[in-house]
């Protein structure tokens, strides 16, 4: 009987052990092969400078007379109106990458992880790809006229970018891009409301993003 325990006892304690070596195998795969360092508050951080850019953009509308064609304009209203969103977006988007690059590197020194690895590697190629692509694109709009299809387009390629990028770090990344395609389609339809899409996209999009991340991943 007391040797019919111990076996009992072994066995299941080689269990434990096979049990705890596999998802230790699995964690090490999941590491070579996904980027999994990216930080759920980065999207919030993203989403706030969004939201600061949105509202510099709308005040400055505000206080702007409407330019009938801003190609054609003599009088370098149009220069200044293309300097103004440009630097803008600019800011926005360099706040937005150095907060995730140093959220980035924090998370991934604390769990021991290399930050220039090669799933790092393949998540910025196929991040910078769709969005590459999609800068010319809005630089082609904007050089025929097409000023209010930039920010839907902002939108699509930034989400077809998420989805390129999604099978090489957390799957969730993929909802997060469709629906910024879905966004993108429909300020495609009401044009006129393309800073009111982009703040939804870029802003709030994020923070609610940011927020399932953090709980999921890193409470």
């Amino acid at each position: 009987m007391i040797k019919l325990c111990k076996s009992k006892y072994f066995t299941m304690k080689n269990y434990n052990e096979s049990i705890e070596t596999l998802t230790e195998i699995r964690s090490m795969m999941e590491r070579s092969t996904r980027f999994i360092s990216l930080n759920g508050f980065s999207g919030v951080f993203a989403s706030i400078f969004a939201l600061i850019g949105a509202a510099a953009a709308y005040e400055y509308l505000q206080t702007k007379a409407v330019i009938p064609n801003l190609v054609a304009s003599e009088d370098g209203s149009s220069l200044s109106f293309y300097l103004f969103f440009f630097t803008d977006a600019i800011l926005v988007l360099v706040a937005s990458i150095s907060v995730a690059v140093y959220l980035t590197v924090r998370k991934s020194k604390k769990k021991g992880l290399k930050v220039w690895d090669n799933s790092a590697k393949r998540v910025t190629f196929n991040m910078l790809l769709p969005l590459s692509a999609g800068g010319l694109f809005c630089l082609l709009l904007v050089y025929h006229g097409y000023v209010g299809l930039v920010a839907p387009s902002t939108l699509i390629f930034y989400g077809l970018a998420l989805l390129n990028t999604s099978k090489y770090t957390y799957e969730d990344i993929r909802y997060l891009g469709i629906i910024e395609v879905l966004i993108g389609l429909l300020a495609t339809v009401w044009i006129g409301y393309g800073l009111l899409f982009w703040a939804l996209g870029f802003g709030i999009m994020h923070v609610i993003y940011g927020i399932i991340m953090y709980f999921k991943y890193e409470r």
